[in-house]
């Protein structure tokens, strides 16, 4: 391909997809986990580049989970990622990230340098957004994505596609609300308050949504996320709804649905609401 052309996350995403699945068909190969080795390792005669990655190995890199680095004359690059993760699903995304940044973003810097919170950043507009936006859809293509859903869902199913995908727990959630028609809401939350939290489009629509990014919210007495007793409650407990949504009506529940990581030390909530159950504030709209 010419350099001048330009690609969008999709887009090039779905390149490499057809990619794997012409290789995976005609040489009978497992078609998921994705291997982003060697789609990196091949990613310049992919696209037509004279500056290939050559390198993919752990480091220390304190404060960062993975890192994209070139040689002095910009003629090689080097994809790294820390070498204290132990997750292989963290491992791929990185990796992924890592790749998207060399596919899109690589005329504008010699050097990347992603955090966690780079690798979460699905909503924002900008090249951090773009490298994840990439990762989701080369690790879990959209069309085969939609082919797993089933119409109960809870923690042991989000787990099933993490397996599948060889992604984590959070990238299969986060991936599954893009896809979902259920009224959900995924939050990550650590001592009592929330690190962020995305909603589905139809919760966003129905107001089941927190503005984590524009200030402190804590998590709500009389959750299963705030209650210490509980560690895990994979297959989900109904509750007033009004305990997270203090505008549902009385009579809503929610279902509620928990995992405590002792490891990390942060909680992960997975809130779906009845598809007809709307809990804006009387009179006010999402823009309020």
């Amino acid at each position: 391909m010419p350099e001048k052309e330009i690609w969008t996350p999709q887009k090039a995403a779905i390149r490499l997809t057809k990619i794997c699945d012409t290789f995976s068909e005609i040489h009978g190969t497992e078609r998921f986990p994705v291997n982003i080795g060697e789609l990196s390792l091949g990613a310049a005669e992919l696209f037509q580049r004279a500056d290939p990655i050559v390198k993919i190995e752990p480091v220390d890199i304190k404060g960062f989970d993975g890192a994209l680095i070139a040689n002095e004359a910009r003629s090689r690059w080097m994809l790294l990622y820390n070498n204290g993760i132990t997750s292989p699903g963290r491992i791929r995304f990185t990796q992924a990230h890592e790749l998207g940044h060399y596919i899109l973003h690589r005329l504008n810097r010699d050097e990347f340098r992603c955090s966690s919170d780079d690798m979460l950043s699905w909503e924002d507009k900008n090249i951090e957004s773009e490298a994840d936006l990439f990762a989701s859809y080369l690790l879990m293509p959209f069309n085969d994505f939609r082919k797993q859903l089933t119409p109960d869902v809870d923690i042991e199913v989000l787990r099933q596609y993490a397996i599948r995908y060889g992604v984590s727990l959070t990238a299969a959630a986060l991936k599954w609300l893009e896809c979902t028609e259920e009224n959900a809401v995924f939050i990550l939350s650590r001592d009592g308050y929330m690190k962020w939290a995305f909603s589905s489009p139809a919760a966003r629509r129905n107001g089941a949504f927190f503005r984590t990014q524009s200030k402190v919210v804590s998590i709500p007495e009389g959750s299963l996320a705030a209650n210490q007793n509980i560690s895990k409650e994979r297959a989900g407990m109904k509750i007033p709804a009004s305990i997270w949504f203090p505008h549902a009506d009385k009579d809503a529940s929610v279902r509620e649905m928990k995992i405590q990581s002792d490891q990390y030390e942060y909680v992960i909530t997975l809130l779906i609401l009845s598809r007809k159950t709307t809990v804006w504030p009387p009179f006010h709209g999402e823009d309020e």
